[in-house]
């Protein structure tokens, strides 16, 4: 006699066909965040040319910083700025085609391209989510390095 899991029952398999259906209010929903999504998308493009412009003035400047008493030259700070700006293209751009394809995908009523909207929705949190934990790391590192330079520096007062 096979045992059977209470899961394996035949409500999963009722479950394996079933579909989610959209209603009107939904529907409003989503056209109200595609909205905001494309007016935030369009607001990061504008940033990440500022950033883009700052990073190149900043790498025109060059060694004109370094002689200022900066401890970095405009290059590097240049550089910095281009590094930033690159990372901060792709969750942008991933939300921007998250607000295109909802809007394609409710005006066409098709599911296919309410799937490819909600893919380019998952990859645009999960960049952010990963930046966010790599940012807190990052944070931590610098904490407990500045921490130890203290001690070291108090250390060699004496």
């Amino acid at each position: 006699m096979d045992y059977k899991s209470p899961f394996e029952s035949e409500q999963s398999s009722q479950f394996d066909n079933f579909e989610l259906h959209v209603n009107a209010e939904a529907q409003s929903f989503l056209r109200e965040t595609a909205k905001w999504a494309t007016f935030l998308s369009i607001l990061g493009f504008i940033g990440l040319g500022f950033m883009l412009l700052g990073g190149i003035f900043m790498m025109a400047l060059g060694s004109s910083l370094a002689t200022a008493g900066s401890p970095m030259s405009g290059v590097v700070v240049g550089l910095i700025y281009l590094i930033m700006a690159g990372l901060y293209f792709f969750p942008i751009l991933y939300l921007n085609r998250f607000a295109s394809k909802i809007k394609d995908a409710l005006n066409s009523n098709r599911t296919d391209i309410l799937t490819e909207a909600f893919g380019n929705l998952k990859s645009h949190y999960k960049f952010v989510g990963i930046a966010t934990i790599v940012g807190i790391a990052l944070f931590i590192l610098f904490f407990i390095i500045g921490i130890v330079a203290a001690m070291g520096a108090a250390a060699g007062a004496y």
